[in-house]
């Protein structure tokens, strides 16, 4: 039956357990979520800066094994959190998570120390992935355990809204410090300043964990004796457990996952990196929509206690699933400069040439910007290298360009992005009810934890080095064809990517649609 345990908790003490649970989960996803909110930055501090591609990428494989490692923490710390308790779990994993974060804003750049660089980054990502894998089943199960059967769906989504928060914090940080410096300083040191400062939350947070009790249905389960001595083994040993394990992570969280990441992180990148819209752009774009979505997974979260978790996650996925391709290409088609019409006379080139370190070499720097009649301004960036100084000898060195979109284009993104985020709260909000409601109090931490992480941390966390190793691979599929002579036989490869999340989604919707039930386990004991 389920349990009346939570009923007797009163209102004030739920409240507590949620805010002290959310908090702490916030601050992590903040730390956890930094690195990929300043990718492109860190791609020219940690990595050689003669191939800004291939930096890029190297940045997104080091913030994606972050996420390859969360199912090893889940591992481990779920199988602690199931023998010594909840609320001891995810203390340490606070812990660890803040003094990673804090670690990375101190090392050094590859100009300084060389490969040791990307070497220590990579060892604290993967330090703040394992703890983020023991964090958020401990988290979901705590609250899930002090709250009544009937609003499980509510009380639990306010945890979700966390890790939507703490990508709209990191890029809220990030702003803030940026705009409080000039540039150069931000580019020079200021990218480390959001790192550090995260250890003062930590340590808030983690005061505020130390005084909270342990959960009511695993003390009571310790009491009595019915805590499991070999969580591991039952959860993923135990063939009728274990079918469950496997539902859970490919009839839900696997298609959860990558509407998250797609929703959100690729959102952002595909904004970035491939429209090239202004970095500052981007960032409160996607701001605004976190900030117009995130109470809809307590919406969400509270319609699923009404009329099931399944129902609300799939409608989710199915929307996605058909409305990804037109979404991203609007995204495209707004901020694409073939798509606007140039003010007359607006153009302007301007060349700076300085003497190359240490060479005769002459780097030469030409800036052209380019204004629109809706109010976009785009800047296109060439530094060449001249040898001697001829300029009949020149290599390039580096190009790019950016975008600063006008009002009207940045309102069309800002509402794009949020109906994304919608996507997010739908497949999100319930994930953690739903989860905890499928296994018993001796195993919960374990069993829940490891199908989330895999979904999320696997199939969701790869999505944006996918994604853009897709794209960037049709583009040059397209590029050779060009250059032969022949056709591009790839239509629109800028949304290429997107295949990844699609089929993942679409999986998830028929494994979920054939065999996940909409009803409750009663097992929450």
């Amino acid at each position: 039956m389920e349990t009346t345990t939570a009923k007797a908790v009163d209102s004030k003490t739920l409240w507590k357990v949620i805010g002290a649970s959310s908090l702490g989960t916030l601050i992590e996803w903040y730390d956890f979520y930094i690195f990929g909110s300043l990718a492109i930055v860190i791609s020219t501090k940690f990595f050689p800066a003669d191939n800004p591609t291939a930096a890029f990428l190297s940045t997104l494989a080091t913030f994606a094994a972050g996420f390859v490692v969360r199912p090893f923490g889940a591992l481990f710390f779920g199988r602690l959190g199931d023998i010594i308790g909840r609320k001891y779990t995810f203390m340490v994993t606070l812990l660890i998570m803040g003094l990673s974060t804090f670690a990375i804003g101190l090392v050094p750049g590859y100009e300084t120390i060389g490969f040791a660089a990307p070497i220590l980054v990579l060892t604290f990502r993967l330090l703040q992935g394992l703890a983020l894998g023991g964090e958020y089943g401990g988290a979901a199960t705590y609250v899930a355990e002090y709250s009544e059967p009937e609003k499980r769906g509510f009380r639990t989504s306010w945890i979700q809204t966390t890790a939507t928060f703490g990508l709209f914090i990191s890029l809220g940080v990030i702003m803030v410090t940026k705009n409080s410096m000039s540039e150069e300083t931000f580019q020079d040191w200021g990218w480390r300043v959001p790192f550090l400062i995260s250890v003062v939350m930590v340590v808030v947070s983690y005061f505020i964990r130390k005084n909270m009790e342990e959960s009511p249905l695993f003390k009571k389960a310790k009491v009595a004796g019915k805590t499991s001595s070999n969580p591991l083994k039952e959860s993923f040993g135990n063939r009728y457990n274990f079918k469950f394990v496997l539902l859970a992570l490919f009839g839900a969280a696997m298609g959860q996952g990558v509407v998250w990441y797609a929703g959100q992180f690729y959102a952002l990148s595909f904004l970035q990196n491939v429209c090239k819209v202004d970095f500052d752009q981007t960032n409160y774009i996607i701001g605004a929509g976190l900030l117009g979505g995130t109470g809809f997974f307590v919406f969400f979260g509270w319609l699923s206690d009404k009329i099931g978790r399944k129902t609300v996650m799939l409608a989710g996925m199915l929307i996605a699933i058909l409305t990804y391709r037109p979404i991203f290409d609007k995204i495209y088609q707004t901020a694409d400069a073939a798509n606007k019409e140039v003010v007359e006379g607006s153009q302007k080139v301007d060349v700076h040439e300085v003497p190359a370190e240490g060479s005769a070499d002459i780097v030469k720097t030409t800036v052209t910007t380019t204004a629109y009649t809706d109010g976009s301004l785009l800047k296109e960036t060439v530094k060449e290298r001249l040898a001697n100084g001829d300029a009949s000898a020149t290599a390039l060195v580096s190009k790019g360009k950016s975008m600063h979109v006008g009002s009207s284009s940045f309102w069309t993104l800002a509402l794009l992005s949020f109906i994304l985020v919608l996507y997010v709260t739908m497949v999100y909000g319930p994930i953690a009810a739903f989860l905890v409601e499928m296994f018993p109090v001796k195993i919960r931490y374990t069993s829940m934890s490891l199908p989330y992480h895999i979904g999320n941390g696997i199939f969701g966390g790869l999505l944006p080095a996918i994604a853009t190793y897709l794209v960037a691979k049709s583009q040059h599929i397209n590029e050779a064809a060009i250059a032969a002579g022949q056709a591009a036989p790839v239509d629109k490869p800028y949304l290429e990517g997107l295949w990844y999340p699609i089929i993942i989604a679409g999986t998830s919707f028929i494994i979920g649609v054939l065999y996940v039930s909409n009803k409750k386990r009663n097992i929450i004991e």
